[in-house]
Formats: structure tokens, C-alpha cells, sequence
């Protein structure tokens, strides 16, 4: 049995998501199908990147992951499959898979041809990419050896003299922010100094809650969460709502 997951911006409103895993499954009827999330923005593959990341390394090796983020048909549109860590990724070839992983060895890509009048031409190709793989056929003939594929890079903080300049990257589900700045970097620049971290007009926070309830029911905090990026609650309450906080916003940490 291999474990499949789907990760897509189809939504749960519509056939999109059933007819997919209706065709999976009916052509690999032992496949594993586990969804991970079909709410990603629609066309957002910094947070179709950002679910990913937090998810492949939990599953059993062997396992595939279907990203269909962005599927926005054009003519000599390709999808990429890529061979990493000992877990199969079939994502458009749109620059997600760059952002999810930089530096992609081009020896473990392959090159999927999507036919732009097929309509639902994602459903085609995670089937097929899907049906070799389960049934054990080397990776090296799902597809052709590709050209260069499309290169996002992703956002990364800037570090200056006195400060950590981050950006929203994700609003979860409970309203929570997550910055794009990680434990490892906060604790490498700021070393146990004094800071604020300052976002819109808001009174800045100056300590690290350990968690939510660290402070009173409704007031505000800064922790790293389980994925190990730093965030901006409410305790008991949403977040980037109260404090008009969205993707792309800035984000500074200000050190002495």
C-alpha cells in the first residue's frame, strides 16, 4: 500500500476534489489516498509550498504527494515530478516545487506534458503519474528529462544591524500569523537580547510566550509554533483579523 496525498486550491464546494480521487482510485485501487488540505488560496503556491513542507516528513517513504496548486493550463504547459528524500512530488511546473525545496537536482526531475485542451488535465496526470508509480515502474520513466523548470525563490527575511525584517507567509485556520523567520535565525541574531517585534500600528510584543496561554484570554503574544516559524496570536482569539494582519505584510524584530 502507498500513501497518497493531495494537496490543492480545488476547494471542497465543488466535483474538482471527488472526480480526482474517483480517477485515482479507479485506476489504483490500492492507493492510499490521504488529504492534506484543499483550501490553499487559489494560484498561491507560496502556501500550497508552505503546507507541503510541514507535512512530506511525516509520511512513509515511498510516499506520493499531488500538489495541484496553480494548474493554470497554457500552451507547452508541463507538469514536474521530482524524486526527493525517498518520497515521490508531482506538482505543475510552476515554481512550487522550487520554493519547497531549492537547489532541485535536475537528475531527479522528470517532465510531464499536460495537454491544455484536455479539460481537467490535472486529473490525467496525477492518475497516470500515480498508477507507475504504485505499480513499482522506475521513476526515471515517468517522463522525460526536462528542461530547466520555472525558479521561485522564496521570501526570506532580511537581516540588518538592529533588526529582522520578516513577512507574513500564512494564516492558519485559527487565525494565527506565521512570519517567514525561523527559531534557528531569531535565536542566532537575537541571542537572549532585549527586542520588540513591531507589525502595522499595533503595540509591539516583547517577549516569547512558550504557549498560547502564557498570556490572558484575549490579549496578543509571539511564540514559534510546532513547524518552528515564528507567530502572531491571540490568545482565544483570531489573530490577523483583530490586527489586520494578511500575507506579504511586514514584520520587523527590533534588537538592541
Amino acid at each position: 500500500m502507498k500513501f497518497v496525498t493531495l494537496t490543492t486550491d480545488f476547494g471542497t464546494r465543488d466535483y474538482y476534489v471527488g472526480a480526482l480521487k474517483g480517477a485515482i482510485l479507479r485506476k489504483s485501487p490500492d492507493a492510499k489516498l490521504v488529504d492534506i488540505t484543499h483550501e490553499i488560496k487559489p494560484y498561491d503556491i507560496v502556501q500550497g509550498a508552505f503546507v507541503v513542507a510541514n507535512v512530506w516528513k511525516e509520511f512513509p517513504e515511498g510516499s506520493i504527494h499531488l500538489v495541484g496548486v496553480n494548474c493554470v493550463y497554457q500552451p507547452e504547459f508541463r507538469f514536474v515530478a521530482l524524486q526527493h528524500g525517498g518520497h515521490y512530488f508531482v506538482a505543475p511546473d510552476n515554481g512550487l516545487l522550487t520554493i519547497l525545496f531549492p537547489g532541485i537536482e535536475q537528475a531527479n526531475l522528470r517532465s510531464i506534458p499536460a495537454d491544455a485542451d484536455t479539460h481537467f488535465a490535472v486529473k490525467h496526470v496525477f492518475t497516470a503519474a500515480v498508477d507507475h508509480l504504485i505499480q513499482g515502474l522506475p521513476f526515471g520513466e515517468l517522463g522525460s528529462y526536462p528542461p530547466p523548470i520555472i525558479e521561485r525563490i522564496s521570501l526570506q527575511p532580511v537581516i540588518l544591524s538592529d533588526r529582522i525584517r520578516g513577512t507574513v507567509i500564512h494564516v492558519d485556520h485559527f487565525d494565527n500569523v506565521v512570519v517567514n523567520i525561523r527559531r534557528e535565525l531569531f535565536d542566532e541574531i537575537v541571542r537572549d537580547r532585549p527586542f520588540s517585534l513591531y507589525f502595522k500600528r499595533n503595540d509591539p510584543i516583547s517577549a516569547l510566550s512558550g504557549n498560547y496561554c502564557d498570556v490572558a484570554v484575549g490579549e496578543q503574544l509571539c511564540l514559534f509554533n510546532a513547524a518552528g516559524f515564528l507567530e502572531i496570536a491571540i490568545n482565544m482569539g483570531r489573530a490577523a483579523t483583530l490586527l489586520g494582519l494578511k500575507s506579504d505584510d511586514t514584520i520587523e524584530v527590533v534588537f538592541e
